[in-house]
């Protein structure tokens, strides 16, 4: 009975939106509006609890992605691929099984009493169940190999091959002689526990662990407890990590480096220095790892809008979101197991529905994809699976618009566009921003490497120029009731708490909608497409 109900739900809503779309529009007389009425529509029916919070390798992401495909043929989308809305990303599950396994760390010839969970965690990083373990341990610093930042090479030649990597999380920090390097305060991707992990399976080590602290990594070990001991999924048709890839404790390191007759803070303060040279420790990784292993197939979805200019319709603007949320989880008898995710991120995925629904009756020269990626809570998944199998060529793409998380506050005065700064798509969203009366929001230092945590960063590192807006803080009602409705919302995010609610204020996520599907317009009628800075480090994947 509740199948029908929702198949039925979702027809009727087609049928709307189908008529809406049909009628005839003056596009001279009337620009492309978003209306809230379908925004908070779609708002409401991705996160409600029909949809079970939208779970990667769940029911509710299955009724997910046949509700966006029904909705974009409603509004008027053509399919992207081959006559198919859907793109199929093949996922890998993969959960660490400490019980069945008897890895283990020795340093000095002697083992470490260091438990999983508690002291450090691990999982394979190539989707095999079952990993026989006797590596040397290599300490390489922050593990990084960035010749624009002076040379800098953590590496220095080393032959990693069959050695477990032990890094430092985050990047080298600024210095009296060298303020900017490795971009100052922010951090870059060199600094983010994805690069390390890639970089060391690029030279073909066993495997990495990470040394944690809050201050480097920008949250608490209990994150990294939470997400390691729970199923971590990766692609499956990606190239393959190494055998194992973990994490360990500040204390935990100190113990295995003191056992190995090393000193852990005179090595950190070496690896502030490009002088660095790899450290031998006296310790390894010995033992069977044991995991779960499953393969699942999601879907991005994805609909076009054909240009109109005979040349420049070959080119593209990209519209993306991610549709899904961590699903279900948990007791029930304990209390609510549904994680929503209204605002993170029915919020973006229904405001790219209703801008398809705009953007159909007003198309502009370039062609336009608005695309929902899968499984972005799993590690941007669905946005990179597109990247390394795109249905437009990236070399025609011109540009990629994010939207994750909107604005469920309120109006306001500005709109966060950081990001843009690296590519001329700055100029433009400053000037969408100033035609709609807006201000670019104060940028701020990248501390815990934003830039590198959403769906664009995936089109950016395939050299598509591309960023995430987002909502500004320069309330127009009440800043102080507005700030605080702001800053409560951190104890719902990725809790069961992060519901819809009808009494929301839409016009900041209206406005937010608005904005970017206005900054796309201009970017699919501009005469060029963007271009990256001279010297940005995506500005090379584009070249090539």
């Amino acid at each position: 009975m509740q199948k029908i109900v929702h198949t039925t739900f979702a027809a009727s809503l087609a049928l709307a939106f189908s008529a809406h779309a049909a009628q005839p529009v003056n596009k001279a007389a009337a620009p492309a509006v978003v209306q809230e009425a379908p925004l908070r529509a779609h708002l409401a029916f991705l996160s409600s609890d029909a949809l079970e919070g939208r779970g990667t390798g769940q029911r509710g992401g299955e009724l997910t992605v046949t509700y966006l495909e029904t909705q974009a043929m409603a509004a008027g989308l053509l399919p992207a691929n081959k006559g198919s809305y859907r793109q199929s990303v093949r996922i890998a599950g993969v959960k660490a099984q400490p019980q069945e396994s008897s890895v283990s760390l020795a340093a000095g010839g002697k083992p470490l009493a260091l438990s999983f969970a508690k002291d450090w965690v691990w999982a394979p990083g190539d989707a095999r169940a079952v990993h026989d373990m006797d590596a040397e341990l290599l300490f390489v610093g922050y593990g990084i190999t960035a010749p624009e930042e002076g040379g800098w090479d953590d590496y220095k030649g080393a032959d990693v091959k069959g050695k477990v990597l032990v890094m430092l999380v985050n990047d080298p920090a600024p210095t009296s002689a060298e303020p900017a390097r490795f971009n100052g305060k922010g951090l870059t991707y060199y600094g983010r526990w994805t690069y390390k992990f890639e970089e060391a399976a690029r030279r073909g080590a066993a495997g990495v662990l990470l040394i944690h602290t809050d201050a480097s990594a920008s949250y608490g070990w209990s994150v990294v407890q939470n997400s390691w001991t729970a199923e971590r999924f990766q692609l499956a048709d990606a190239d393959l990590g190494t055998g194992m890839q973990g994490w360990m404790t500040d204390a935990a390191a100190r113990t295995l480096f003191s056992a190995a007759g090393q000193n852990l803070d005179k090595l950190r303060a070496a690896a502030e220095d490009k002088s660095f040279k790899p450290v031998l420790l006296n310790a390894r990784v010995q033992g069977q790892a044991k995991a779960a292993v499953r393969t699942l197939e999601q879907f991005n979805v994805a609909g076009i809008v054909p240009g109109t200019d005979p040349k420049l319709k070959d080119e593209l603007v990209i519209y993306s979101a991610h549709w899904d949320h961590l699903g279900m989880q948990g007791d029930p008898a304990k209390g609510d197991v549904i994680f929503n995710g209204a605002v993170d991120n029915a919020s973006g995925s229904a405001g790219l529905l209703a801008m398809a629904q705009e953007a159909v009756r007003h198309p502009a020269k370039r062609s336009q994809m608005f695309l929902w990626v899968a499984a972005e809570e799993q590690g941007l998944l669905g946005s990179a699976a597109y990247a390394a199998r795109p249905l437009w060529p990236l070399n025609k793409t011109a540009a990629a618009l994010n939207l994750d998380s909107l604005n469920f506050v309120g109006a306001v005065k500005d709109i966060g566009v950081q990001g843009s700064e690296r590519s001329s798509l700055g100029l433009l969203a400053a000037s969408t921003a100033k035609a709609m009366g807006l201000t670019v929001a104060e940028a701020r230092p990248d501390l815990s490497g934003g830039y590198f945590r959403s769906d664009h960063f995936s089109f950016a590192k395939a050299g598509v120029p591309a960023f995430s807006i987002s909502g500004g803080h320069d309330w127009v009602k009440d800043k102080a009731a507005s700030d605080a409705k702001r800053k409560a919302y951190g104890a719902r995010y990725h809790q069961a708490g992060d519901e819809y609610d009808p009494n929301w204020d839409l016009s900041g996520m209206v406005q937010q909608a608005q904005y970017t599907l206005n900054l796309g317009r201009m970017v699919a009628d501009a005469p060029a497409m963007p271009a990256w800075k001279p010297g940005d480090q995506f500005a090379k994947a584009r070249a090539n």
